[in-house]
């Protein structure tokens, strides 16, 4: 095993040492553990054959583990993940130094407001739903905005995943009532699964746009993770008509870990169950109300929108 603090000394791709340390994290944190105990007794059965040996690169290995990970249940959450620029070391480390790039790039998540023909109001949420610790400033300012609208169009046709408090924060803009939005299941060693129940705050800074307002979210086929759970939670509820293409189908939390200058290994260590549908959207996507390309998503969200005013 590749003792923590030696890897930020890594400056050559020892895959062998890499493949044995992630074999262990696939393990030992897996959300379905006789999953991960198969997928990693395959990854050090492909190591030992020398599956990994001819990867001329991290980016190669990368791609060649990424596709072994996935291959026991299609989980898209479970990667060796390739970063160009050095990663620091640590659990999540890679993550948390993205997301501060991305946040300052992108107004804390929050790119776009505009108002819509007829009083709709649009908020862009992309490339991601950041911690709230960077981005409920940026939040509470737009929903507050939103709020003086007819109606409002979340679009996440952009949006790759990010925190689940943050969708939970967001949600509660859009409910009168304590709402119950997802359960989370989280992996927990030997103690098994330990059960978190995400709820509406019962109260948010700023204006609320309450629930009798129409809502329409905008979907793409690149909405995932986090993105999807927003939109999960709002159509599951009834809040929201979901309009555009069926999403990308991720519903396992991740965390990750450093295991080289350039490679992140992540590894989902939850999984959602929705207290309506009583599933999740795991490998299946998000099926839309209104199923349209997602350049044309827009146009037709706002199209239903005024109709429902009337």
């Amino acid at each position: 095993m590749v003792a923590t603090g030696l890897l930020s000394l890594m400056t050559s791709l020892d895959h062998l040492e890499i493949l044995a340390r992630a074999a262990d994290l696939v393990s030992a944190n897996y959300v379905f553990p006789e999953v991960g105990e198969k997928i990693s007794a395959d990854l050090r059965a492909a190591a030992a054959a020398g599956r990994y040996a001819a990867a001329a690169g991290p980016e190669e290995l990368a791609g060649l583990v990424t596709r072994d990970l996935q291959a026991a249940n299609g989980d898209r959450h479970l990667r060796l993940v390739f970063h160009p620029d050095v990663i620091p070391d640590g659990k999540d480390a890679a993550a948390e130094q993205l997301m501060l790039t991305r946040a300052a790039e992108s107004c804390a998540g929050v790119p776009r407001f505009e108002v819509l023909e007829g009083g709709v109001a649009l908020v862009e949420f992309a490339p991601m739903l950041f911690p709230l610790k960077l981005s409920a400033d940026s939040i509470t300012a737009v929903m507050t905005l939103a709020a003086q609208a007819r109606a409002l169009v979340l679009d996440l046709r952009g949006n790759l995943g990010g925190d689940p408090y943050t969708a939970q924060y967001i949600c509660s803009y859009l409910f009168d009532e304590p709402t119950h939005l997802n359960t989370q299941f989280w992996r927990d060693g030997e103690q098994g699964d330990q059960e978190e129940q995400s709820w509406t705050l019962p109260h948010v800074p700023g204006r609320r746009l309450g629930r009798d307002k129409p809502v329409a979210v905008l979907a793409s086929g690149r909405t995932f993770s986090g993105g999807e759970e927003l939109t999960y939670n709002l159509q599951q509820s009834g809040r929201a008509v979901v309009v555009g293409e069926r999403t990308g189908g991720g519903a396992h939390p991740r965390n990750g870990w450093t295991l080289h200058p350039h490679l992140e290994l992540t590894v989902p260590v939850g999984r959602s169950v929705n207290p309506v549908s009583g599933t999740s959207w795991e490998g299946v996507g998000i099926t839309p109300d209104i199923d349209v390309p997602a350049p044309q998503a827009l146009d037709r969200a706002v199209e239903e929108l005024l109709a429902r005013l009337g």
